[in-house]
């Protein structure tokens, strides 16, 4: 099992880096934009996606100019904001999402979009989205369901991109 796994999240990998490839580009430009000037990357993720805020801020190689995101944040105009869930139609991210919307604040987002969500969620509210495209797992079982949800996995891969994409740029900067 752990094998056809491997295999399966092998070609989740692949298929994020052929499908998003842009949207990170322009993602890490958005966010790169604090790290150079006066600003914060402030990180927020709901449920799972906690893992970017702790990897972000917290992991070995902290995101540049990385904090973490709460109600109590006081945002500036030089600041960006990554958001993580799981769902683009997350109502925690959406607040969140308006809220910077609202105050002006530019934004990026990482999600799966579902087709119910007509055009609704974080898709159409961030300055760039980024799409898990993880609609259902990545296993068959032996009900006929599918197993192995790995929402987290993949957007810890989404940030490393990221990450280094905005590493690329400092460095040219």
């Amino acid at each position: 099992m752990l094998k056809m796994f491997s295999t399966q999240l092998s070609g989740l990998f692949k298929r994020l880096q052929e499908k998003e490839e842009f949207s990170i580009e322009d993602g890490a430009r958005l966010l790169a934009q604090a790290a150079a000037g006066q600003g914060s990357i402030y990180v927020f993720g709901t449920g799972e996606m906690a893992a970017v805020v702790h990897e972000a801020v917290y992991g070995e190689e902290p995101l540049r100019s990385g904090a973490v995101f709460s109600k109590e944040t006081k945002l500036e105009a030089a600041d960006r904001v990554l958001i993580a869930s799981r769902y683009s139609d997350d109502e925690a991210a959406l607040h969140v999402a308006r809220d910077l919307e609202e105050m002006g604040i530019p934004f990026i987002a990482i999600s799966t979009v579902r087709t119910e969500n007509n055009g609704t969620g974080l898709e159409t509210i961030a300055d760039v989205h980024i799409d898990l495209r993880m609609t259902k797992g990545l296993l068959p079982d032996e009900a006929g369901n599918r197993v192995g949800y790995p929402t987290s996995i993949a957007a810890l891969f989404v940030y490393f991109g990221l990450k280094f994409t905005i590493e690329e740029i400092m460095e040219e900067y």
